[in-house]
């Protein structure tokens, strides 16, 4: 199976993810049934992969979790309206899922270390809000972007989950 077959596995997998979601909370009003955790984080990563080629680490490993044309890099993956980042990564790709049709939006592409400058959390994490991530976005110039091997689309504000 291609790498082109394996994104398609998984967001056809995605996509009947979603669906079950759904499913459930119809079934129990006024539950949430988030795609979240590990799931998420492996399904960021796997598409990561796909689109920008990051070649990954083993599970669970601290701080990045790949490396692209001698980059080291973060995935995140969110279907909400912020992420929280442990630790300063030296690069930051961040994923949007669209609950609504399992597509995949990048919101910000790039260095991360203007996150050393950012207060953490009470609980020891830094939380930035995708708008924030899209502002910042912005001021990334090309030649400091991961390079996308396939084509992805932009997130904007008017793409939500809600």
């Amino acid at each position: 199976m291609g790498k082109a077959d394996s994104c398609d596995f998984v967001k056809q997998k995605v996509t009947e993810l979603l669906r079950i979601v759904d499913e459930l909370e119809d079934r129990f009003p006024g539950k949430k049934f988030t795609l979240d955790g590990h799931l998420l984080g492996s399904m960021g990563e796997v598409l990561a992969e796909y689109y920008y080629q990051i070649k990954p680490y083993r599970n669970s490993a601290k701080t990045h979790d790949g490396e692209v044309g001698g980059k080291r890099v973060q995935v995140k993956i969110t279907q909400g309206d912020s992420v929280d980042i442990n630790d300063v990564p030296d690069y930051l790709l961040v994923l949007f899922l669209n609950k609504k049709d399992g597509s995949v939006y990048e919101v910000y592409n790039g260095p991360c270390e203007w996150l050393r400058d950012c207060k953490r959390t009470k609980n020891g994490w830094y939380s930035r809000t995708l708008n924030k991530l899209a502002e910042l976005d912005k001021s990334i110039s090309d030649d400091c972007r991961l390079e996308s091997v396939k084509t992805i689309k932009k997130w904007s504000s008017h793409i939500k989950n809600s």
